[in-house]
């Protein structure tokens, strides 16, 4: 399926309204992953990336080029709608239509951009700042005037919630839509009441965002459905199992002298080789090689 086709086939499950549940990767591998476990979008994560490839937090230190980079090398790998984190945008409106430019052409059906002060934090830490609501739409219009594709998808997310209050945040949102958003993200509500409240006040589909330990409530999927949310994000469910899974083994190995598959610690080795694909390789090698 082209990318162009897989922005629509995002569209529509999204306006449907019905909870779709997206996992975040940081990498490539990861979002193979994603596609294998059958989920219907996998979400670029900004926070993901940032801790995986720099081993730093998220407060702003990934730059575009690391970012389409990483989403170029996700589009090789899977067919799935692919949703970018793509932070404040890198800078004003202008900087906004270059990064929509570039993440569509490295192949993303998505973007999402929110209205913290640059460098921006993690949607869950505290001491979060944001720039003034009319300067965050005019970036909302400038992504929206910049995609090729209308079926390419722009995702406004204010931070307003901890910095000027929950009523604050849905007024940005409306005001997001109004600029042309097909879909806005109020980021950490902290209650049932807020919760329910978000797709009722706003027009088009939202997102809510599942940080694990984090500031939302935690439901189940069915539960979000149920309220009318678009999109279930699990940003970094991936990373969060990752860290557990890898702190679990090498704990083993450093204290036991010895990891093995029998551990059931790890991945056999037949299962890593299978994920990245080794026989489709031998097989081209034998095709090309000598």
């Amino acid at each position: 399926m082209t990318s162009t086709r897989l922005g629509s086939v995002l569209k529509q499950k999204v306006q449907a309204r019905r909870g779709l549940m997206v996992a975040g990767a940081s990498n490539a591998l990861a979002a193979r992953l994603i596609q294998q476990l059958g989920f219907e979008a996998v979400y670029l994560t900004g926070a993901g990336i940032t801790n995986t490839f720099y081993g730093m937090p998220d407060l702003g230190f990934i730059s575009l080029t690391d970012l389409a980079q990483h989403t170029a090398a996700t589009r090789d790998v899977v067919e799935l709608p692919i949703i970018v984190d793509a932070d404040t945008g890198f800078g004003n409106a202008l900087n906004v239509r270059h990064t929509v430019r570039t993440l569509e052409r490295a192949g993303a059906n998505a973007i999402q951009l929110e209205d913290q002060v640059m460098p921006k934090k993690c949607g869950h830490f505290s001491g979060k700042a944001v720039i003034p609501a009319a300067e965050a739409a005019s970036k909302i219009k400038a992504a929206v005037d910049s995609r090729v594709n209308e079926d390419f998808l722009i995702i406004a997310r204010t931070d307003a919630r901890s910095v000027e209050g929950f009523e604050a945040a849905l007024e940005r949102a409306m005001l997001y839509a109004d600029s042309g958003a097909d879909i806005t993200f109020v980021e950490a509500p902290e209650s049932l009441i807020e919760l329910r409240r978000i797709p009722q006040a706003l027009r088009v589909p939202q997102v809510v965002n599942v940080v694990i330990g984090g500031k939302t409530p935690t439901l189940d999927a069915a539960q979000f459905a149920s309220m009318g949310f678009g999109l279930v994000l699990y940003a970094n469910a991936a990373l969060q199992g990752s860290v557990y899974g890898m702190t679990a083994a090498l704990e083993c190995l450093r204290s036991t002298g010895r990891l093995d598959e029998d551990n059931g610690l790890v991945a056999s080795f037949a299962q890593r080789q299978q994920l990245v694909q080794k026989d489709l390789y031998d097989d081209l090698n034998q095709r090309y090689g000598k």
